[in-house]
């Protein structure tokens, strides 16, 4: 006979300690990573105003309920309501991730670290304008700067060695779980609660990548991080009222995460939790285009020029070769017909073809109107990935972490041209000097998408100031942009 299963309620995991200790004790004194905070927080709000004008996402904003207004309830930005903060994240969540233009990180697995916004935000001016209502003091945007530094690094350096797509599911468990960290905290929760909430968020339910990928692609990989972050602050919510944690929800045999959904493997880290993430975080500030094909789109961009100056036109092209590296290909290089605007932006070949074409990329690109062209497709028939190995390896190197792409041009009268390669995008850390101007002119272009001169300037005086705003109250900055 086997021996019966032990009882005795182990210690937590290590997993969950490290998180739990690193969110409760560490002090972030790094001020690069703090400005790199303040840029991550205006181009991610600026992804979300962007998002307001597409009728796909604004369908799912709102109260659950319509009509529902909820007493010193968190604002969305953008909008005129005002919610309880679990759908005040998903509604900040969904605006921020809709059109694929927020900050990325990419290692054994890749997500968007800005998508814990949603949480952070909606958490952080709820609890402030409670505060104000009780005659307390608000939290301040520097709390708000610092718990998008630690919700970076969690998701972060989890992702540097763990593929959760490897297994199937989406990189939103880490959205989850680094909200749900962070949120706890905010919230006051001890350290007892803390750990009781981040079990909850490994024990919940997980999401499939069913969504991201061929046949299926489709809308919920918009929404999902909004979902995802929402649901951290009701865990964290649900763990403040002395609801019990699981401590060996990673490691307890045949039914912890480790046995059921990570094939019996147990997390590998390649850094202690500190501040390495914000201050490496990849800018989407070009293009709305899944992050492995950024450098492409640039090289794109280039030939699209070069075409004109050799006096040839896509009409001419016979062949397009895409040397890149090992997880561009699982991810975006994709044949057949797409389907929708989240299919066209998770496919390499189309993310190329339109610059090549049109000399752009913007959102709007990968509307219907613009996707009938037929010299898409025809494109995209002509164009071949093909793996690099050192590109594949500089991917993974932590002091390069390039997204490298290279495009070569073959003509039908047997002329080529230069072949056009680019290894780290405009918003990578090794570009910052370049690229946070460009992020700048993102967000003044985003804010008058949605405002008015005046609000526009009173956003911006703010925002660009960090000495302003790290002192400015949670609430006050979030009601600049009320409309």
């Amino acid at each position: 006979m086997s021996a019966p299963t032990s009882n005795v309620r182990p210690d937590p995991d290590p997993v969950l300690v490290d998180i739990v200790d690193y969110v409760l004790d560490c002090r972030v004194d790094s001020t690069l990573a703090l400005e790199t905070a303040r840029n991550c927080l205006i181009d991610t709000l600026g992804c979300g105003l962007e998002a307001l004008s597409y009728p796909a996402c604004t369908k799912l904003m709102g109260p659950i309920v319509p009509g529902t207004i909820v007493p010193n309830g968190a604002k969305v930005p953008g909008t005129q309501f005002q919610l309880d903060p679990v759908q005040a994240a998903f509604n900040i969540g969904a605006m921020i991730r809709w059109l694929d233009f927020n900050d990325t990180w990419l290692a054994a697995e890749w997500g968007h670290p800005s998508d814990n916004l949603g949480g952070i935000l909606a958490t952080a001016d709820w609890l402030s304008r409670n505060a104000i209502a009780s005659g307390r003091k608000p939290l301040n945007m520097k709390d708000v700067l610092i718990a998008m530094i630690k919700a970076h690094e969690i998701q972060g350096c989890i992702a540097l060695e763990n593929s959760f797509n490897k297994v199937g599911l989406d990189h939103v468990l880490l959205v989850k779980l680094a909200s749900t960290a962070v949120v706890g905290q905010m919230i006051g929760l001890t350290r007892d609660e803390l750990i009781n909430a981040v079990s909850l968020a490994f024990v919940d339910g997980h999401s499939l990548r069913t969504y991201r990928h061929a046949p299926n692609t489709g809308s919920r990989k918009s929404w999902a991080a909004g979902d995802a972050t929402s649901r951290a602050v009701r865990l964290a919510l649900i763990a403040k009222t002395g609801e019990m944690g699981y401590p060996s929800v990673l490691t307890a045999k045949t039914w912890g995460f480790y046995d059921v959904l990570f094939k019996g493997n147990e997390f590998r880290f390649q850094r202690q939790y500190g501040s390495y993430v914000m201050e490496n975080v990849l800018f989407k500030i070009s293009f709305p285009a899944e992050f492995h094909a950024q450098t492409a789109v640039e090289a794109a961009m280039t030939l699209h020029g070069k075409l004109k100056k050799a006096g040839k036109s896509v009409d001419d092209i016979s062949k397009i070769t895409i040397r890149t590296h090992e997880a561009a290909i699982r991810i975006i290089d994709k044949k057949g017909p797409l389907n929708n605007p989240a299919d066209r932006d998770h496919c390499i070949q189309y993310m190329i073809a339109v610059p090549l074409i049109h000399g752009r990329l913007t959102a709007a690109d990968y509307e219907d109107s613009i996707a009938q062209d037929p010299r898409i497709d025809t494109l995209r028939a002509k164009m071949e990935c093909v793996e690099d190995p050192q590109y594949t390896k500089d991917y993974h190197d932590p002091e390069k972490r390039s997204i490298a792409n290279a495009l070569t041009v073959e003509f039908t009268d047997g002329s080529t041209l230069d072949e056009i390669a680019v290894e780290y995008p405009i918003g990578h850390k090794r570009r910052r000097a370049d690229g946070i101007p460009l992020l700048v002119e993102k967000f003044r272009t985003n804010l008058a998408r949605r405002f008015p001169q005046k609000q526009q300037q009173a956003i911006l005086a703010i925002s660009l100031d960090q000495a302003k705003l790290e002192v400015m109250p949670v609430n006050e900055y979030v009601d600049l942009y009320v409309i």
